[in-house]
């Protein structure tokens, strides 16, 4: 399973990510439409995003098929003194009240690897959201998948944590293979090698548009890398914005 070993060094390695600038762009999305009151967070991880949105008054449903990271977020949501709901739950089955407002940052759809996979999540997220009720999630871009991860390899050496990260990209389908290999200080001072492997696939933004499109969604917007400004060709992160119509007649 994703993150069943890495779970516990996630929020280490992930310390430097820019969660401020996810959490100022969706709350500028919001800012355009009606501000919502209950938001689903899917793919939420350790909570880093949804933590922060419940502190600033949302009622927030946090959704993860981790249960190692959900134990993480729930420890974490704790120390805040927050109040998250905490789901575990597969967001191509999501099942939860309906909401008014869907987010889904930190690249999570990217794990989506098939066409018909990301097509149920869309069909699903608009069955959950209250009509006018807006639903925010960014990709990896085509252009990083091939230009960024490719066939690269990264490390990461820490006293207590390092890794070995290898990429292996099939081009044609726009996919990368990551293959994790960990080594975490143990008490007795010795370090335990861990593995994990992940996939994501990146798809075109014409494809996004039309699957959202025939999930019922309207008002849909492109942005890239954090900003209000169209996606260009090096373009890393791909931003959508989408809301459901208050009339659905």
């Amino acid at each position: 399973m994703a993150y069943a070993h890495m779970a516990a060094v996630y929020d280490r390695l992930m310390a430097d990510t820019p969660y401020d600038q996810w959490l100022d762009w969706v709350e500028r999305m919001w800012a355009k439409g009606e501000k919502p009151q209950h938001v689903i967070d899917l793919g939420c991880g350790t909570g880093t995003i949804a933590i922060p949105l419940a502190k600033r008054g949302y009622r927030v449903t946090g959704v993860d098929l981790s249960a190692e990271m959900l134990a993480i977020a729930y420890d974490k949501m704790r120390q805040a003194q927050a109040d998250v709901s905490w789901v575990e739950q597969d967001m191509r089955e999501l099942e939860l009240p309906v909401a008014d407002a869907v987010i889904s940052l930190c690249d999570s759809l990217s794990y989506l690897t098939e066409e018909a996979d990301v097509q149920e999540t869309f069909q699903r997220v608009f069955a959950h959201l209250a009509p006018g009720g807006s639903f925010l999630f960014d990709v990896h871009s085509p252009y990083k998948m091939l230009h960024i991860f490719g066939d690269e390899t990264f490390t990461h050496v820490e006293d207590e944590v390092s890794y070995i990260w290898q990429c292996f990209c099939d081009p044609l389908r726009l996919e990368v293979e990551h293959q994790l290999t960990f080594f975490l200080l143990q008490p007795n001072g010795l370090y335990e090698r861990m593995e994990e492997e992940h996939w994501q696939r990146a798809y075109q933004p014409i494809q996004l548009m039309r699957w959202l499109t025939e999930a019922g969604f309207t008002d849909i917007v492109i942005t890239a890398d954090y900003t209000d400004l169209p996606p260009q060709e090096s373009s890393e992160r791909l931003f959508f914005s989408a809301r459901k119509p208050k009339d659905l007649t």
